[in-house]
């Protein structure tokens, strides 16, 4: 984890909860160590007491017994260190709670005792369930409950917390109740915090040897930048992926710059490396610390700048907005959030369903048909009350957007009233695939094959021979008749024919018929054909009566039916 004398495992906790919960204090009355991030450094937020920003702050315990076991028997732990990532509570925050979710191991729901579960408690908790395997909830600031009543207020709000859990991936989680800070926030330190030693013994029980891979491109989530003058620039932040040593190149892809790692430090501590999951200070040759407050430092060339992507597509159950083609979303990928124009997709009809659960890469390849979808198709349909239908969406971004394959996405309506007791978060997925050229409308959708269907009909007219028909009202006047030449047809009579071209300058049309007209058809044909003839006479009759009631033109109708890829730049029309 760190260097060969460290035997500290790291384990990240995200603290989560509704504003004014009082995340922050508790996070305070757990650390023994604050981060260079931690607690805060926006003044707005020291006036109110509300965390605007990701703060870090770390603490170390005795390894448990559970972790003891199972450690690497070449190295065992000594020590467990809790680093805390305290995410913000403000609704309009959303997106930074999302970048700060991807990294922690292990959730910390806080719930006000006396309010319960708020708008943003909820959004918490899915933004949970999507980036964590495990949960703890605590009850805070318990101090506020009168003291006779508050065991019977304590286990009321702890039933009703497994109730709102029981349909999550978190049901039957652990429930504690705390006192971070008796009084309030302006209360004197003296006060000793309530029910702090007993949550530090159930997050020692809760803790798990979380999955690190040291192999792979390095990939870390900045959150924090400044300078020391005569040693170089510090960026702190969260290992997501591979593993750093001293001397190693690392690019930061917003500044388009590669960078020398001169040292590495763990909460003050220096070390030689660090990998998957640890909290580090980084230390690489100078640049300017305001071009880089947050954003992802990488393996050079690992990363890539995208300008529109193709996700698997989940809709997000609470979400009770339509989730609808050429909609906007706010997209947050990786640490950056941006508005990006949808347009879902999924398979054709009568694909045959995959026994087997496929893994994301493998269920989209550019070589396979996607049928275009005006909105996402839910499982819950008329017929249907089963799971979803496999589905994905493209992404077009309002500006590029930098970030590795496969990682998590969410789509959010974050300009949703805030106040609103609704759920903005809307669909989630992971990015399969990215167009990194400017011009991928041109150079990259047409390789996507998403088609719509499309279906005319319209009347025979009149017979001019045993194989050709004369058809309407399939095709405005204005019509390019052109480009449906050679396309199949159906008549209701039951008779295919091709389009042969056009008949007239009013959006007629002619249509060969191969194995030529059945006797009926001929026979229902003339005998609407004569009837015209006995009114007006002459050969031309057909024609020259058209504007009469259409009782006649009703009995064979023609069908027409294509399909057109959306992204085709020629527009072709196919034909199975």
């Amino acid at each position: 984890m760190a260097d060969n004398k460290s035997t500290t495992l790291n384990f990240n906790i995200g603290v989560l909860g509704h504003v004014d919960s009082g995340k922050t204090s508790l996070a305070r009355a757990l650390s023994s160590t604050a981060s260079t991030a931690a607690f805060d450094k926006n003044p707005q937020s020291r006036e109110r007491g509300i965390t605007l920003d990701l703060g870090f702050s770390s603490f170390t315990v005795d390894i448990p017994d559970q972790l003891q076991e199972s450690g690497d028997q070449r190295q065992p732990y000594d020590n467990l260190q809790f680093t805390l990532v305290d995410c913000p509570g403000h609704a309009s925050l959303i997106r930074t709670i999302i970048g700060g979710a991807q990294i922690i191991d292990l959730m910390m729901l806080v719930v006000d005792v006396v309010k319960g579960v708020q708008t943003q408690t909820a959004e918490c908790l899915l933004i949970g369930e999507l980036t964590c395997p495990r949960m703890v909830v605590v009850l805070n600031k318990t101090d506020l409950l009168p003291a006779n009543k508050r065991q019977s207020a304590i286990e009321k709000m702890t039933k009703r917390l497994h109730k709102t859990l029981e349909n999550t991936s978190f049901k039957d989680c652990p429930v504690i109740a705390v006192a971070a800070k008796p009084g309030g926030p302006e209360a004197a330190d003296t006060e000793e915090p309530q029910g702090v030693s007993e949550l530090i013994e159930l997050l020692k029980k809760q803790t798990y040897l979380p999955r690190r891979d040291p192999g792979g491109d390095f990939l870390m989530a900045v959150d924090h930048c400044f300078s020391i003058r005569g040693q170089g620039t510090v960026m702190t932040g969260t290992i997501l992926q591979g593993s750093l040593a001293i001397n190693d190149t690392v690019e930061i892809p917003a500044l388009k710059v590669t960078k020398k790692v001169k040292s590495i430090q763990m909460f003050r501590k220096p070390v030689s490396g660090a990998m998957q999951g640890d909290r580090v200070g980084v230390c690489v040759t100078q640049f300017d610390p305001k071009l880089l407050e947050r954003g992802l430092v990488c393996t050079p060339g690992s990363l890539r700048t995208v300008f529109a992507a193709v996700i698997s597509a989940r809709k997000i159950g609470y979400f009770k907005g339509s989730l609808s083609t050429r909609a906007k979303f706010h997209i947050t990928v990786g640490h950056e959030t941006v508005m990006a124009k949808v347009t879902f997709f999924g398979l054709p009809p009568n694909t045959p369903q995959q026994p087997q659960p496929r893994s994301l890469e493998t269920a989209f390849a550019f070589d396979r048909e996607y049928l275009y979808q005006e909105d996402y198709v839910t499982g819950q349909g008329e017929s249907s009350s089963g799971p979803d239908p496999e589905q994905w969406a493209l992404l077009e971004f309002e500006r590029p957007v930098t970030c590795p394959l496969l990682c998590l996405v969410i789509g959010s309506k974050l300009d949703t009233d805030i106040h609103a007791n609704a759920c903005r978060l809307a669909f989630q997925g992971c990015l399969l695939h990215g167009f990194e050229d400017k011009g991928y409308a041109e150079t990259g959708l047409p390789r996507l094959l998403i088609y719509k269907t499309k279906h005319k009909e319209g009347q025979v007219e009149r017979v001019t021979d045993d194989y050709t028909v004369i058809g309407r009202n399939l095709f405005k006047k204005e019509t390019n008749l052109q480009i449906f030449v050679g396309l199949k047809v159906t008549l209701s009579s039951g008779e295919t024919g091709v389009i042969e071209g056009g008949f007239g300058q009013s959006g007629k049309f002619k249509i060969r018929v191969q194995e030529g007209l059945r006797p009926e058809t001929k026979q229902l044909l003339s005998s609407t054909t004569s009837k015209k003839r006995g009114k007006g006479g002459g050969k031309d009759a057909g024609v020259a009566t058209e504007d009469e009631p259409k009782a006649d033109t009703r009995h064979v109708s023609i069908h027409l039916d294509f399909k057109r890829y959306v992204f085709d730049p020629h527009k072709k029309m196919v034909q199975l």
